[in-house]
């Protein structure tokens, strides 16, 4: 592994029961994350995904790629457009640095409206798998 490595995209459909599992999963009962009409009551045409449920699927992005020795130092995430049932987010991401066995990778996942996150994550794996 080295900089400028780029890892295999990963698509991720979007469902409304996916949604509503990582919202409960992570405790958090906002009704905009499981109630299609109190999502539309505040400007939104559906239910969306939890910050939490998105920090999970990239962390997951990441340990799949590296395999069962990565441990996650660090995961900085910014949201944009938001996922909603019917679509499919595509996560990829490119290796922007390798230091020993430590390796800081920036991720993208695309939806059908457009960028839903933007991360970098710091990655060690034991054994030197990174380097």
């Amino acid at each position: 592994m080295k900089a400028g490595d780029e890892l295999p995209p990963l698509e991720i459909p979007i469902t409304r029961t996916s949604i509503v599992a990582g919202a409960v999963a992570s405790r958090d009962y906002q009704d905009v994350h499981h109630d299609p009409e109190a999502a539309r009551q505040k400007g939104s045409p559906d239910i969306f995904m939890n910050i939490l449920t998105t920090n999970g699927l990239v962390g997951r992005y990441i340990t799949d790629h590296f395999g069962p020795t990565a441990v996650l130092r660090k995961v900085a995430i910014r949201l944009g457009a938001p996922n909603r049932p019917g679509d499919t987010m595509v996560l990829r991401g490119t290796v922007e640095e390798v230091d020993g066995d430590t390796a800081v990778v920036r991720v993208a996942g695309d939806n059908g409206i457009g960028r839903h996150v933007t991360a970098t994550v710091t990655v060690t794996i034991a054994g030197g798998g990174a380097g």
